[in-house]
This record gives C-alpha cells, sequence and structure tokens, in this order.
C-alpha cells in the first residue's frame, strides 16, 4: 500500500514492443489494482530495437483508456525500483507453462532479495497466447502481417522502424 492507502501494482518488463497480450494483462491488473504502474525496463546488455523513450511513448498511447494506469520507466533490480516506488505487487503475465517456469524462478528470487514483495501471475486471453515482442518484430519484418496482435500505434511504429509501407 502506498501513503494513500491505495494498492499499487508494477508491470514490468521491456515491452520491445507492446503487443496486445501485454494490454490484456495491464487491463487485467488496472481492474484489481487501484493504482497500476507499467513500468519499461532499460538493459544496456539487451539491444532493443526501440529505445525506452519510444516504448514510453507507445505504451503510454495503447494504455490512454486505463486510467489508473501510469507508464514509468528503470534500470537495475526490479526490487530496488519496488522499494524506491514503494509498490509491494509485480504483476507478471503468463502465455504457457514455460513462462510459468521462468517467472516462478524469478519470483523466488525476488522473494529471497525482498520477502515484502509479491508477484501475481495473470494468464492471458488464449488468443495471445503465442505472441511475443520478438516474434512480432521477426514476422512484421519479414513482411508478415500482425494487425490484431499489436495496438495501432504500435503498428505504425513498426512500420516507421522497419522501412515498410504495410
Amino acid at each position: 500500500m502506498n501513503q494513500d492507502n491505495k494498492i499499487s501494482a508494477v508491470y514490468p518488463g521491456s515491452f520491445d514492443p507492446v503487443t496486445n497480450g501485454h494490454v490484456y494483462i495491464a487491463e487485467r491488473a488496472a481492474s484489481i489494482f487501484d493504482e497500476l504502474t507499467v513500468s519499461i525496463l532499460y538493459n544496456e546488455h539487451k539491444s532493443a530495437t526501440f529505445s525506452v523513450q519510444e516504448r514510453i511513448e507507445m505504451a503510454r498511447e495503447a494504455l490512454k483508456h486505463l486510467k489508473n494506469v501510469k507508464i514509468d520507466c528503470f534500470e537495475g533490480l526490479l526490487v530496488d525500483y519496488m522499494k524506491h516506488v514503494g509498490s509491494r505487487v509485480i504483476i507478471r503475465g503468463l502465455r504457457a507453462m514455460s513462462d510459468f517456469e521462468y517467472e516462478f524462478q524469478i519470483a523466488l528470487m525476488n522473494r529471497q532479495l525482498a520477502p515484502e514483495l509479491e508477484t501475481f501471475f495473470i494468464v492471458t486471453d488464449p488468443k495471445y497466447s503465442y505472441v511475443s515482442s520478438s516474434g512480432v518484430r521477426e514476422v512484421f519484418h519479414f513482411g508478415g502481417t500482425v494487425q490484431g496482435l499489436v495496438p495501432d500505434c504500435v503498428f505504425k511504429k513498426l512500420s516507421e522502424r522497419f522501412n515498410i509501407k504495410n
């Protein structure tokens, strides 16, 4: 809980780019918690297609219909960021059992580092169970259609980035 006795949660990720699966998870989390921060990870060891600022802009546009959602970014350990923003709830989306195995390990590591944190897993809509940011980038780069998999603002940014007229 934050100072206003509101329950806040953080939905962290790279969001490179944000997909309709991410939007779905954010919508579900925003309907449960008083405040949701979608926080975009800056990882200098990972080569991103979009800058952090571009990802922030896309996330803001894609999630502007959710009035209790704000967009932020962070680098370093998530547990340190959670302490900084005063939230105890981490939101993670699950598409498949393989996601659960990975996310479970991360949740246990976060609990080891900060026992006061809780991780909430939200299962995506089955229609997004195969959608990933990397898959979207690859399909789009090679001329496949990603409409229905990403918000319109993301589709536009992908078109600009890959200089494709779709």
